[in-house]
């Protein structure tokens, strides 16, 4: 059939593959929904407890960096239109196996960590918006129980959890369009709560505990998070029909979505609340909303907010377990997590290795720190493939493809590195946390190493 594939197992035997299911609207519905997701609704406040009231000055930023490696990614799409993502690039660049296999590692990481974040996120002021303060005391119950929910998503198949995440794509939407409509008419037209006066000031103040351009790259460090539906969507090319033709319109058309959405709402939440009570909450939106409607029932915005970071959470853990399972059929990890359910035709290995490293991460660090990791990790992979960008320049192809102006990809790799490094304001605990996640992943390789030795294999089928 069209739509299926197959790949070879160890012995030479067929192991069912992953069905083609997305077209360019759901592929544009993907980039938007997950880079929409958690950090717009769970994380804008994290940011203004970093910046200050100018809290769009980092989104901003952030998605002038992404902008960047985003021209990067359409050449090398252009370029290699059979295969996509990371790893097969960073591998034609240097043919150096291990650094290919730390990216895709990172890129798996960077999408638990982003899930776990999440996690955390649905088990916090939105959940309690909707039961009250006597939840608290079981929120690390909830996320635990949110996270094996995704688990048996992912479990039941692609088909329904990207048609899923169609239906809780419009939800956010809804839900940032309330914050957007109600936010604008409470600036312009006075229609707002008596218990607070919007305060366009704050848009021009920064952090005064330390420097403006401090307060500016380390708040950017964490605003880069929203970015890590960027690299999902080319890690579920095989899944992904078309993808040389659809992706570079779904994902430039998804950015600028995204980035007007992004900073409309950074202003409007930083005029009407003020950046301390922003910095305190995981439930940003809803204090904006509490704010320009106070007649709006909580409880209902709360649960669309729950749907958008399980929006968020779902698309990071389909691309997790995949690219696991790309690495298990490479025998890069250990072959049984390449393991497909033959019933649901999905990896049930490598989904249930993700959940268990995400419900570690959810159990023992704060969505600040989880948010964080999730940028640093995304930094050094698109650093890395804007150098590659340039090495590849000398790879000439018969066919005609789109070329970045020369500074686009050396710019993009030098403000990825620097975002990604301690210069930044990055604290010490992110490059630990960041560091055992890829430890996990070094061990993997030294067994295989030991096992079968040298490991030679195919980066196209890393992310398939």
């Amino acid at each position: 059939m069209a739509n299926e594939t197959t790949v070879n197992a160890p012995g030479g035997a067929q192991e069912p593959g992953l069905k083609k299911v997305m077209g360019p609207k759901l592929l544009l519905f993907f980039v938007v929904g997950d880079i929409l997701g958690t950090t717009i609704y769970s994380l804008t406040g994290k940011v203004a407890g970093k910046v200050g009231g100018a809290l769009w000055v980092p989104f901003l930023v952030a998605f002038v960096v992404a902008f960047l490696t985003a021209f990067s990614y359409l050449e090398l799409v252009g370029k290699y239109p059979k295969a996509g993502g990371a790893p097969l690039y960073v591998h034609k660049a240097f043919g150096v196996h291990f650094l290919t296999f730390l990216i895709a590692f990172a890129v798996m990481c960077s999408g638990i960590t982003s899930a776990s974040s999440a996690a955390q996120a649905f088990s916090g002021d939105y959940l309690t918006g909707i039961f009250g303060d006597g939840i608290e005391p079981y929120s690390w119950m909830v996320a635990l129980g949110f996270l094996l929910l995704l688990a048996a998503i992912n479990f039941r198949g692609v088909g329904e959890s990207v048609k899923m995440n169609v239906v809780l794509t419009c939800v956010e939407l809804s839900g940032l369009a309330i914050v957007i409509v109600f936010g604008l008419i409470a600036i312009f037209g006075g229609s707002h709560s008596p218990d607070i006066a919007p305060d366009p000031s704050r848009l021009t103040q920064f952090d005064t505990d330390t420097s403006p351009l401090l307060a500016i790259t380390s708040a950017t460090a964490l605003a880069f998070f929203a970015m890590v539906g960027f690299e999902d969507s080319v890690n579920m090319a095989e899944e992904t029909k078309n993808p040389a033709k659809n992706f570079p319109r779904a994902l430039l058309v998804g950015m600028i979505i995204t980035a007007v959405i992004y900073l409309v709402i950074a202003l409007i939440t930083s005029t009407l609340v003020p950046t301390d009570e922003l910095a305190e909450s995981d439930g940003p939106l809803l204090l904006v909303v509490k704010a320009a409607a106070p007649w709006f029932p909580p409880l209902l915005f709360s649960m669309i907010a729950l749907f958008a970071v399980t929006n968020t959470a779902l698309i990071n853990m389909l691309m997790a377990s995949r690219l696991v399972y790309g690495m298990a059929n490479e025998g890069v990890v250990p072959r049984a997590f390449g393991k497909v359910h033959r019933g649901r035709r999905t990896p049930w290995v490598s989904i249930l290795f993700t959940s268990i490293i995400a419900i570690i991460l959810v159990s023992s660090l704060e969505i600040s720190d989880l948010g964080s990791t999730t940028s640093l990790l995304l930094l050094l992979v698109f650093a890395v493939v804007n150098v590659a960008v340039l090495v590849l320049r000398k790879d000439e192809v018969e066919h005609d493809h789109f070329r970045a102006p020369t500074w686009v990809p050396v710019l993009g790799a030098l403000t990825c590195a620097f975002f990604a490094s301690p210069l930044s304001g990055r604290p010490a605990t992110e490059y630990i946390i960041a560091g055992i996640l890829l430890g996990i992943g070094v061990i993997f390789w030294v067994i295989n190493y030991f096992v079968k030795g040298k490991t030679d294999f195919e980066a196209e089928a890393l992310t398939k």
